[in-house]
């Protein structure tokens, strides 16, 4: 039988989208390997100046004078202002010492590096945001939210409190204790059916905030038994941890029963959606608030991978959360010099 126009227009547009796809990874190739090479000349110049200023041979005049002069011999070459032939030095001190960071730094833009070295303060802040920002390709408004957002100081509490449900479930830490949801345009007190919708309606951002890792399957998600229609609140897939993840709303502290609906859906997932070749789906419930110690209770004998976490409308109180993680790390060293 002779192929139908369909079939041959069909297939050309698959082999037109393999030759695309050859086009895009070739440019981000070179796009890769173009960056390297500049974050490479702005660490030597770097070393250079710093070198020089141990030395009691480079000032701030010296480095005006240098940025007025390649100003005017040679104004093709850009970026090379006073403050900037600055930065290049501290960007230099910054990660010198740092065998582990130092490799990280080429695999963002200028632009990027600057952000996290100038609001970060520590080298488990700055690795955590390098690594973040070369996986998922961050835009420079995307990166300022997350660390406005405090991203890291709440994934490093999430995995403090979590410590059962990464052990229980293989390491599946990409989901957290706590969700900012400051994008979302709904009043403090609210329904689910308001909460559902509006997470629907700013789904990039929602999906920012879980990880670029999460595709958005559906709201709403049906799972039909026999006569009855049941409804998981959203349904995503994860391709980091490779299965689906339902996530359950409440906009009421949470409660125990909660769980046992969870797991219902988990089960069903299982049983008639995924796939052979996908691990065993997870979930989330999504709740107002919740009391660590319930939630431990209610977990401590679970079989199926689920997490509990709360949601915020507005950023978390930085100088709260900071005090918060030095808490924990303070406590988490008592323990060491006990074990010792």
């Amino acid at each position: 039988m002779s192929k139908t126009l369909k079939d041959i227009e069909s297939k050309n547009q698959t082999e037109f989208s393999e030759i695309i796809a050859i086009i895009e990874q070739s440019r981000e190739k070179a796009f890769r390997a173009v960056n390297h090479e500049l974050i490479s000349m702005y660490w030597k110049i770097g070393e250079y100046i710093s070198e020089k200023a141990k030395n009691g041979g480079w000032g701030k005049s010296i480095v005006a004078e240098f940025a007025d002069f390649i100003q005017t011999e040679r104004p093709d070459i850009k970026g090379f202002s006073a403050s900037n032939i600055w930065r290049m030095r501290q960007f230099y001190e910054t990660y010198n010492d740092n065998e582990k960071l130092a490799p990280l730094v080429r695999e963002i833009s200028w632009t990027h590096n600057l952000i996290i070295m100038g609001r970060t303060k520590t080298d488990e802040a700055r690795e955590f945001y390098l690594l973040l920002c070369s996986k998922n390709n961050y835009s420079k408004r995307e990166l300022e939210r997350q660390i406005d957002s405090m991203l890291f100081e709440r994934t490093m509490i999430s995995d403090d409190k979590n410590k059962l449900f990464i052990a229980k479930n293989a390491g599946l830490s990409a989901l957290r204790d706590s969700y900012v949801l400051e994008f979302l345009d709904i009043p403090e007190t609210h329904k689910e059916k308001e909460l559902r919708k509006s997470i629907v309606a700013n789904i990039r951002n929602f999906i920012l905030e879980f990880g670029k890792d999460f595709t958005f399957v559906g709201d709403e998600y049906r799972i039909k038994k026999k006569k009855k229609n049941f409804f998981i609140d959203l349904l995503f897939f994860s391709r980091s941890l490779s299965c689906l993840v339902a996530i359950e709303l409440k906009v009421t502290d949470f409660q125990p029963e909660h769980l046992g609906q969870l797991e219902f859906y988990l089960e069903a997932l299982d049983r008639d959606v995924r796939k052979p070749n996908e691990n065993p789906s997870v979930g989330l419930i999504l709740c107002a608030g919740k009391d660590d110690m319930v939630v431990e209770y209610a977990l401590s004998r679970s079989l199926s991978p689920a997490l509990v976490a709360d949601y915020q409308l507005h950023l978390p109180d930085k100088n709260l959360l900071a005090e918060k993680l030095r808490e924990l790390k303070e406590l988490a060293d008592e323990e060491l010099d006990e074990g010792e």
